[in-house]
């Protein structure tokens, strides 16, 4: 049976490629997506991607979805979400923070993340390929626990 990864784009990811191309890059969303299906050990391994501008749609992927590891871009809401945190401690399931950009050399309010303590761990500041990295490790890690 394939393990399933389930993949949250926070808000305003929909808007990559357009929105501050000088800290976030020229790429899209799709981009980043696609590259994601295209990395993906497709004969062990399901994916599902999802993107949400709104904080209730997030909790609720989060704790009524069906999967074995998560990778989540809470975007905005890393800063300011208790319930994303509590969603996340709640399920207790492996998890993975990506960020764009390296939050530590952004606004002081973007250097705190809600969830940081309670994830894997975070990967930060390298591009669509935070993503990459993030996927490459969930995939070593449901490997390693078969």
């Amino acid at each position: 049976m394939k393990n399933k990864i389930l993949v949250i784009h926070g808000p305003n990811l929909h808007l990559l490629g357009k929105r501050e191309p000088e800290i976030y890059g020229n790429f899209t969303l799709d981009d980043i997506n696609n590259s994601l299906h295209e990395n993906i050990s497709s004969e062990e391994f399901d994916i599902e991607i999802f993107q949400s501008n709104s904080e209730g749609d997030i909790v609720e992927k989060i704790t009524k979805t069906s999967y074995d590891f998560l990778i989540i871009n809470p975007a905005a809401y890393t800063h300011t979400s208790v319930a994303i945190r509590d969603a996340l401690l709640g399920i207790n399931k492996p998890t993975i923070e990506v960020h764009i950009s390296n939050i530590f050399k952004r606004e002081e309010f973007r250097k705190k993340s809600m969830i940081s303590d309670v994830v894997l761990g975070v990967i930060s500041g390298l591009g669509k390929h935070s993503y990459l990295l993030g996927l490459e490790a969930a995939m070593i890690s449901l490997r390693k626990n078969k």
